[in-house]
């Protein structure tokens, strides 16, 4: 993802923003009282911030383990070679629906996966695919996650401008 202008955003803003993230479901007239603006200028503010990129989605967010998903894996990827064209195909290769998330990162590693699975078995079947049969990774190392301490996508927004 490269960097763009950032839109202006003002306190109203980042007050509807923080009203979303604790729950995208709030009724506008809620969220307007809230934050001291009409329905009709919350409802407009929304539709530029998703127009711009800074919403960019509108999810509900499932606890794992209540669909048969229990066990979550991170996930350290190393790769052979590391050409832009390289690199951009690894990105598309390991952002199939099957990874939750996947970041490219400095130090060690390459990428860091965030995958969930049913069974171990379901794992070692994702790793084949992934990992296994791709010839561009060096090798991996999967961190089984214990317990999910903290998880969550909200962002601190503060009133701050942006850059």
């Amino acid at each position: 993802m490269r960097a763009t202008k950032l839109p202006e955003l003002d306190d109203f803003d980042h007050a509807i923003l923080r009203e979303l993230q604790e729950s995208n479901a709030t009724p506008l007239h809620k969220i307007a009282e809230r934050v001291n603006l009409s329905t009709a200028a919350v409802q407009r503010r929304i539709r530029r911030l998703e127009e711009t990129g800074v919403i960019q989605a509108n999810v509900a967010i499932v606890d794992p383990t209540r669909i048969g998903l229990p066990i979550t894996i991170l996930v350290e990827v190393h790769v052979e070679r590391a050409h832009m064209e390289d690199l951009d195909a690894m990105k598309a290769h390991l952002s199939g629906p099957e990874v939750q998330q996947c970041y490219y990162v400095t130090g060690d590693a390459d990428f860091v996966l965030v995958v969930t699975v049913a069974t171990m078995a379901d794992y070692e079947d994702l790793a084949r695919r992934l990992f296994y049969e791709h010839k561009n990774i060096k090798w991996f190392r999967s961190i089984v996650v214990m317990d999910r301490v903290k998880v969550g996508l909200t962002l601190p927004i503060h009133n701050v401008e942006p850059r």
